[in-house]
């Protein structure tokens, strides 16, 4: 059976893992803590993936690395870039075929729909890392050093998303409470089903296509944050959403005393201006159709306490 490792066991991580234990690979799942899904196809080692010398041994044999880990928001510009050099480093090393699960960050801010051929024009530090993560990776790939393939997503919703809205939404809303959410309530964004992602990744990998260049994950038509939270609080028969946009100086505020939300600001443009991902590319070449929104919202609807 071929053997497939995968790095990450956030909610795309865990959803990559078991697409590809079900469709009969062994599966090795990297984390820094051992966590994962339980499956008797998924192994699960706890290693730190930013070490080579050790993910070398781990990816030996290997068909395809998967790349679904990031490290948290504050931490990116320490972690990030020893991370994937210590990934791309692995992928040339044993020749397994390497599949990074990407974003939009790269292309900055943009005034119509985000296309693959776009070119990179980050505008954040985080965008900046991402670009650079990509083109060190393309180069090698050009360089005849490893194959390599970058699916981008917008945000996550579905299982075990962690996004603007799953955080500072969701939860609120079906607790029936009222949700300060740092985004323009009525605009257009894309929002990228964890499972979609995965099957994304998954569907690349098994295709000679998709090398040396970009995909974007199929992903629904974009939809305000207002409409989403009304889809979400229907599905769970809660109470219609109480929404505020948080106002930039709170955010800016809350920031003081929190690394993580510190990070926020400086993307606050994705979430102030329509926001759109075009997938078209993806769905025709693969056959790959999003997830209708309403099943993806299901996974979303227990209430946090």
């Amino acid at each position: 059976m071929p053997l497939s490792v995968v790095i990450g066991a956030g909610g795309t991580g865990i959803a990559t893992a078991t697409l590809l234990a079900e469709s009969g690979h062994e599966v090795r799942l990297v984390t820094r803590s051992g966590s994962g899904p339980e499956h008797p196809r998924i192994e699960r080692v706890t290693a730190d993936a930013a070490d080579a010398g050790r993910l070398i041994e781990l990816t030996s044999g290997a068909d395809t690395l998967f790349n679904c880990a990031a490290p948290p928001y504050h931490r990116w510009r320490k972690e990030f870039p020893p991370l994937a050099k210590s990934l791309l480093t692995t992928a040339e090393a044993t020749g397994a075929g390497y599949v990074m699960l990407g974003n939009i960050y790269a292309y900055g801010p943009v005034d119509r729909p985000m296309t693959e051929d776009m070119p990179l024009a980050p505008s954040s530090a985080k965008g900046r890392i991402r670009a650079e993560m990509w083109e060190d990776a393309l180069d090698a790939h050009r360089a005849g050093r490893v194959r390599v393939t970058e699916v981008r997503a917008s945000d996550f919703i579905g299982n075990g998303a962690q996004s603007v809205f799953t955080l500072t939404a969701a939860p609120k809303v079906l607790a029936g409470k009222q949700a300060m959410v740092p985004a323009a309530l009525d605009l257009p964004h894309s929002w990228t089903a964890t499972g979609d992602a995965a099957r994304a990744l998954v569907a690349v990998s098994r295709d000679e296509r998709a090398w040396g260049q970009v995909w974007h994950v199929p992903t629904n038509q974009a939809v305000s944050v207002r409409d989403l939270a009304t889809r979400l609080a229907s599905l769970a028969a809660a109470p219609v959403p109480k929404l505020r946009s948080m106002p930039a100086w709170l955010l800016k505020t809350a920031g003081l005393t929190s690394p993580m939300i510190r990070e926020l600001p400086e993307m606050q443009y994705q979430f102030r201006r329509p926001f759109i991902l075009d997938s078209a590319q993806t769905e025709h070449t693969f056959d790959l159709k999003p997830t209708p929104l309403d099943e993806i919202l299901l996974e979303n609807t227990q209430p946090t306490r």
